[in-house]
């Protein structure tokens, strides 16, 4: 359930909290947007002529950018040029009051403004400061630029995805940067965590290389000690089967999945091959997933042979674990999505109704909320800067020199 009064509720678990956006593309702005959604305060801080270019990532609708309100939602969106005097020295007032800076800029580009850690702890002790970047604050690579496709590749993500004879995949999303959203929103958490016992701010070095190498398991582990490489395996999987999609008669496709051996019985005894249970090799997951090949013949087989919908209610049946490959339509009218209200409705002055993924989470007694949608360029400018005690003849002179 959504709120659209653009008011956090006074018991959203973060209600009280100020975080600057000064972040783009996407890592460091979603970071700032999952703390939004649980009531902190953002401000989205755009350069006066250059907005985020999220603004105008894929499709629009009369010329509103649809991304940007998804990813700008909960945020008061204003516009600051920060390498102008002006600029700096609204920033730093800003500072004082916030608690947390999101900033993605090249390492060093703050520092040329002379809005390095040393002047924003000078500002505001207590202030985390969350610098997102490809591939962090040091380092060899560290003044390239970087995007999420990058770590994507650097990974190994991309040379354990595809089928085993085809090239290296990558993700059609960006994977890799919400990955590191997700990570930063944590890193944030923790480091103001640390800032109650101690009462002093920090900064927070997030590269966007590495929260995606930490979820692709232990395969440095094991490289180091066994000097195993993980290899493309298409749907399939090393460690059980049978684990892959499956067509159906009327030609929609399904997913199965036998992480656990009953499960893994049960789906044999369904499909009619209940003799392959007592090979010796079907106890282990690993022994199974050397047979795929006599395991998938066996459950695709089946498969083809009926309509999805008979697919999906005898596996249900079984106990056994299967999902249908949805694109989005399917994902909108899918019943469980349905109940937990995954997809939400959120009032927009510019486009009306829309639809968007919900909070990711619910909490019971504090639960998070979307209150807008992402605002216009420059939207809250006047109130924000009024707010912090700039009078018409500052704003004037701000515009003046153009750092507003």
């Amino acid at each position: 359930m959504t709120e659209t009064n653009g008011t956090p509720t006074s018991d959203a678990p973060l209600t009280g909290l100020r975080v600057l956006d000064l972040a783009t593309l996407f890592a460091g702005p979603l970071a700032a947007t999952m703390l939004g959604d649980f009531g902190a305060e953002v401000i989205k801080i755009e350069h006066p002529s250059k907005p985020d270019p999220s603004r105008g990532h894929g499709p629009s609708k009369n010329g509103v950018g649809l991304w940007w309100k998804l990813l700008g939602r909960n945020k008061r969106a204003i516009t600051l040029n920060l390498s102008k005097p002006g600029g700096r020295a609204t920033l730093l007032r800003l500072a004082a009051g916030a608690d947390v800076i999101i900033e993605n800029f090249r390492p060093g580009t703050l520092e040329k403004w002379d809005l390095g850690w040393e002047e924003l702890s000078a500002a505001n002790p207590r202030l985390v400061l969350t610098r997102v970047t490809g591939f962090g604050q040091f380092g060899p690579y560290a003044h390239r630029p970087g995007f999420g496709t990058l770590a994507e590749a650097m990974s190994g993500f991309a040379s354990i995805t595809g089928e085993p004879d085809a090239p290296p995949t990558l993700p059609p999303f960006g994977l890799a940067d919400s990955i590191a959203a997700l990570a930063t929103a944590y890193a944030v958490m923790t480091a103001l965590a640390a800032r109650d016992r101690t009462g002093e701010g920090q900064v927070v070095d997030m590269a966007i290389i590495e929260p995606i190498l930490t979820v692709l398991g232990p395969q440095p582990l094991w490289y180091d000690q066994l000097g195993y490489v993980q290899e493309r395996t298409g749907n399939r999987s090393a460690n059980n089967a049978p684990r892959n999609t499956y067509r159906t008669a009327d030609g929609t496709w399904v997913a199965v999945s036998t992480s656990a051996q009953s499960v893994a019985e049960r789906v044999m005894r369904l499909v009619g091959r209940p003799e392959l249970i007592d090979e010796p090799w079907f106890a282990t997951g690993a022994g199974r997933a050397a047979h795929a090949d006599v395991l998938d013949t066996a459950v695709g087989t089946w498969i083809a042979a009926r309509t999805r919908t008979d697919v999906l209610a005898a596996f249900e049946k079984a106990e056994a674990a299967i999902a249908p490959v949805q694109d989005v339509r399917d994902v909108l009218t899918d019943p469980q999505y349905q109940a937990l209200d995954t997809v939400t409705t959120v009032d927009d002055p510019e486009l009306g109704p829309i639809r968007m993924q919900n909070v990711l989470f619910r909490l019971s007694a504090t639960p998070g909320a979307i209150r807008w949608a992402g605002r216009p360029h420059g939207a809250d400018t006047e109130a924000v800067l009024t707010e912090l005690g700039l009078t018409p003849a500052d704003l004037a002179a701000l515009r003046t020199e153009g750092a507003l």
